[in-house]
Formats: structure tokens, sequence, C-alpha cells
């Protein structure tokens, strides 16, 4: 874990959040590199489960939303853990984390277990009071629920159907740490499923394999992963089942995504506190009812992170180690790297315009700083697949190098089927 966070702050994927102030705990900016990741992960999950079928819509609700959301969801009264505070040096910690008996900090005596509410509030308008307190939402997927009924008068869409949502959610953690494992803003990506009473087992072990093989797809070693089935004790409230897709990070294996058969609680809770109707007809049976839900949750920053740890890679080549990050090309946050074999000033002009040719197809970097080995090593580091090198033989044949970041073989092509060329490896 400390050569992924030195990776990420040296290369420019991951910054400690107001650093040249001291920094702010369990918060962190995403740098040059690592919001292109970011990005690529979260168009990758938009294009396989919105994009690539015709039972999927997506929304972007607000952050904030009625107070009565979160009562009707039971945030309010539940969405709680059970914190304990040091006698001596006044640390809070969560007490399902460590040994009851003292202080983890500094060995004194801890206070009684006491359940703190995770939920950030705030206020809403200029007056301070009970009347306008609004929350942050501590997670997207009251937001799909709540729209259960506009999404469904607009698209007419038949059961079973889903709605997806990417965004920001917000717990005010008692403990954080493992980078971005653990933080207070984090986002999600989420997909509430609406389907029909009786079907939902059937639905749930569906969303469980794939879900699971969604992860594979993208990359990740399927070894590092494995599905854990929650026992009835640590099941939520609402939920008649629920698994986690766990990977095995440095830290051991831990969440990175939850699937759970919600039953039928949200939309119930809904139309009870809302008195509005949210249940379905089915023309075909001429019957209405309140669908059950099946939802996968995944969150951005641990997948991002997961992919990190997987793709990392120390191996030796031309008697030296090289650090290489074998991120899938379709994540990868730079694409194509363009490299004139040195700054002289001959090969400039025909680099900068194998540059401008394929910029607007791929994300590209242009870099001529040190050797060209080094170059090579910088990009295999930040996990660009593919680097096109214009040497002296160049500005005579029309034709570059492509080199490739896995194997480190290369190929040389000509100019104008260079686009043609890196377009087939990409697809």
């Amino acid at each position: 874990m400390e050569k992924i966070v030195s990776l990420c702050k040296r290369r420019g994927f991951v910054f400690q959040s107001s650093e040249i102030y001291g920094g702010l705990a369990s918060c962190w900016d995403y740098g040059p590199l690592g919001v292109e990741l970011k990005r690529n992960i979260k168009n990758y999950w938009w294009k396989k489960v919105v994009q690539e079928r015709d039972d999927m819509v997506g929304i972007d609700a607000s952050i904030m939303m009625h107070p009565q959301v979160w009562v009707a969801s039971g945030h309010v009264a539940g969405f709680s853990d059970p914190l304990v505070e040091c006698k001596d040096c006044r640390q809070r910690f969560r007490s399902t984390d460590i040994d009851l008996n003292k202080c983890p900090n500094c060995g004194g005596v801890l206070s009684e277990p006491r359940m703190f509410n995770l939920m950030f509030k705030t206020f809403m308008g200029p007056v301070e009071d009970a009347a306008n307190i609004v929350y942050l939402r501590p997670e997207t997927a009251q937001a799909q629920f709540v729209n259960f009924e506009n999404v469904l008068s607009t698209t007419r869409k038949k059961l079973p159907f889903g709605i997806a949502q990417v965004g920001k959610s917000f717990r005010n953690e008692i403990t954080t740490g493992n980078f971005i494992f653990r933080t207070r803003e984090f986002e999600q990506m989420e997909i509430e499923y609406f389907v029909k009473p009786g079907t939902d087992e059937h639905w749930f072990d569906y969303w469980v394999n794939e879900r699971l093989n969604y992860y594979v797809g993208l990359g990740i070693k399927k070894e590092n992963l494995r599905l854990r089935q929650h026992d009835k004790e640590e099941l939520a409230h609402y939920a008649k089942g629920c698994f986690d897709v766990d990977y095995n990070f440095p830290i051991g294996w831990s969440e990175i995504e939850g699937i759970a058969n919600r039953g039928d609680f949200d939309l119930t809770q809904h139309s009870k506190f809302s008195g509005k109707t949210l249940d379905y007809f089915d023309e075909e049976k001429g019957e209405r009812y309140l669908p059950y839900v099946i939802e996968p949750s995944s969150g951005v920053d641990r997948t991002l992170l997961a992919v990190l740890v997987d793709a990392y890679d120390e191996e030796v080549a031309d008697k030296e180690t090289r650090v290489v990050l074998h991120i899938k090309p379709e994540i990868a946050p730079v694409k194509v790297a363009v490299l004139p074999l040195s700054r002289n000033e001959k090969l400039s002009p025909m680099s900068k315009e194998v540059s401008a040719l394929l910029r607007p197809h791929f994300m590209t970097q242009y870099d001529d700083a040190q050797s060209i080995g080094r170059r090579y090593r910088r990009q295999d580091e930040i996990g660009t697949p593919y680097c096109v090198t214009i040497d002296f033989q160049s500005l005579e044949d029309n034709q570059v190098t492509i080199r490739e970041r896995d194997s480190m073989q290369q190929v040389r092509v000509p100019v104008s089927g260079l686009l043609d060329e890196l377009m087939a490896r990409f697809s």
C-alpha cells in the first residue's frame, strides 16, 4: 500500500486535500492522471450497465434532498455507528474496530459505546434552525426510489428495469483510513433494479454473478476477487439477502461492491411518508403491486484503488527494475504517449504533427524530457498502453515506432496508417 500511495503522489493520481495547509483527514484530491482514470472507470461502468442494455436508464439527482426522505428511509433514526471516546486523550473510535479494553492511541480508559449518526447535517437558507435542516446524502440510492414514478411515466419502461446513477455521497465516518479506501466524501455507482415480487431471487442471483464478472472484464485478476454472503446477523433490516464483491487489498479482503435484495422496503416507505402511490401496473396481468428492488452498489474510489493495486507490478527489464501498471487499455488515464527520440529541433515538427493527429481520438501525452529509456519507464509507471516514437529515420520514410507497454515489443508503421492501427488495437 505504501508503494501505491507513493506512486499516486509522485505521478499525479491522488494528492492529500489542502496539503499546503497540513491536509484534511480522509479527504483526497484526484490529480491529472487520477481524474482521467476515475472518469474512465465511471464511463466504463455506464457503458456496461446503461448504454449496452435496453432495460436500464440513468439519472443524476441533487445531493441535498427533502429531509423527510431520510426519515422515510430510516437514516435519521438508525444510520449510526457505536462510538467510544478515550477519557484521557479524547480520541474517538468506532467500537467495532478496536479492542474495547483500552485506547489504541494512548492506552487510556474508554467510555461506554454510544450511537453516532453518520449523516452530515447542514441548513438551507439564512436561518439556522430546525425547520431548515437538510442533510448531505449518505447514499445515492434514495433518489432512484423517489424518482421511480417520474422515470416510469417518462420512459414507459416495463418491469424488470433499472435506474442507474453515479454521484457523490457523504458519511461522517468515525474511523477513516487506508488511503482512499474509507473516506467521508466518496463517489458511488449504484443500480436500483425493479422486479416483480417472486422473481427477485432469480434477479438477485443474476446480478451477483453479473457484477463479479464485471470486475474481471475491468481487468482485475479473478483470483483476487471473491463473493462473500452476509450472515443473517449482519444483514440490513430491510434486506432479504446480500453479497459483497471483495478484493484482496494489501489490507486484506475488503468490499468494493455490495449486491442487496432490498425487497419492497424502499417504495413502501416512500409511499407511506409521501402519501404518493408508487406501485406498478402490470398491463399483462392486469394487477398492481410494489416492485422488489435488487441493488448493486459499488464505490468509484475503492474500484480505482483495486485497479491500481491489481495492475501494479515490478519486473526486471534491461537489468533494472521496471515498475509498470498493467491497466486495461480502455480505462488507462493516458492512452498514447508521443515521444520524439530526442529534443533535436529536426524531430520536433513531425512529433508535434503526430501528437496533433492523435489528440482528438485519444488522451495523449507529449514528452521529450530526458532519455528515451527514462520516458518509456515513466509511461510504464502510469499505465500508458502505447508509446509512439519519432526518430531520424521517420523523417526519411515517414514511419514511426509503436511500443506496447506489457510486452515492450516494437513495430514500425507509416504515419498515414498510425491512427487506424491504434484504433484497431484499442477495439
